[in-house]
């Protein structure tokens, strides 16, 4: 969990903008949403109790330790949770469609959207959220596509949380009937225990990854609602077993949709397509 890993509370992001160098808004700005710190002082205090336990050897002390513990993490989950409904319900309020794309670095979520927005946009408008600890190099590709697009910096965050999001949004010229795309921060561990308010959770994976990253980091295949597996054009030089993966995929979710990409070549898009225009259309 993430009160235990270092990473920053979604309050000390920072929104910025292509092309546009004086802004430079943090996301607590403006805003009386707050979501409590999962690292710092609290998780401190939360280790010296354990260790404090431990030292004197008091049990009664470790097991408050260990309630100090599990309290924090359900409160960060439970008030994300509770903003990541209203994102729900402005998204669906103004049928905005939108998907949480979730992988490791250099997966090819970037390459992917740089792929499918130009033949979007034709019949929707598009808009993007970027998530990166640093820089705004995804946005500015995006941004060179000519959609509406907003880079979250996280800082020493790992992940993305309701409330990005929702300081983002209203950053964003965002249209009635639109598609959302969320590029997540590139981390298979934490971003899969954050709503975001998305519809979908689109786990991408690629050749180069290996085939049993379904089975090392099960919660984010378990919490997705499809898997898009990349560079499917690398697999004659790499070793990789489709079948083995795509099975260990299912193994953890039986419930999870497939795809066969090649974001670089295009293999494999016009299928994928297919199936979000259908779900686009019915949303």
């Amino acid at each position: 969990m993430c009160d235990t890993c270092g990473c920053s509370d979604g309050s000390g992001a920072v929104l910025r903008k292509p092309g546009e160098s004086d802004y430079h808004l943090h996301v607590s700005d403006g805003t009386h949403e707050h979501t409590p710190s999962h690292t710092g002082e609290e998780h401190h205090s939360s280790a010296n109790v354990q260790e404090g336990s431990h030292n004197h050897g008091h049990g009664h002390h470790h097991h408050e330790g260990s309630s100090r513990k599990i309290v924090l993490e359900q409160d960060v989950l439970q008030k994300n949770n509770l903003l990541a409904e209203r994102n729900r319900g402005y998204f669906e309020a103004r049928h905005i469609f939108a998907l949480n794309f979730l992988s490791s670095p250099g997966s090819g979520k970037t390459t992917l959207l740089e792929k499918i927005i130009p033949l979007l946009q034709q019949r929707i408008p598009v808009a993007v959220i970027e998530g990166d600890q640093q820089t705004t190099n995804d946005a500015d590709r995006i941004h060179a596509l000519g959609v509406p697009v907003i880079q979250i910096n996280t800082g020493s965050g790992c992940h993305l949380d309701a409330l990005m999001v929702n300081r983002a949004v209203k950053e964003l010229d965002l249209q009635d009937n639109s598609l959302l795309c969320i590029e997540n921060v590139g981390n298979l561990v934490c971003p899969a225990l954050f709503d975001l308010g998305e519809a979908l959770k689109v786990v991408i994976i690629s050749v180069t990854e290996g085939d049993d990253k379904p089975m090392k980091y099960p919660t984010m295949f378990h919490e997705a609602d499809l898997c898009i597996l990349n560079k499917i054009d690398l697999l004659p030089y790499v070793e990789f077993d489709v079948a083995k993966c795509r099975e260990n995929a299912m193994r953890v979710n039986h419930h999870l949709e497939w795809f066969e990409v090649s974001a670089k070549t295009g293999e494999g898009l016009a299928v994928w397509l297919e199936w979000l225009k259908k779900r686009l259309l019915h949303h």
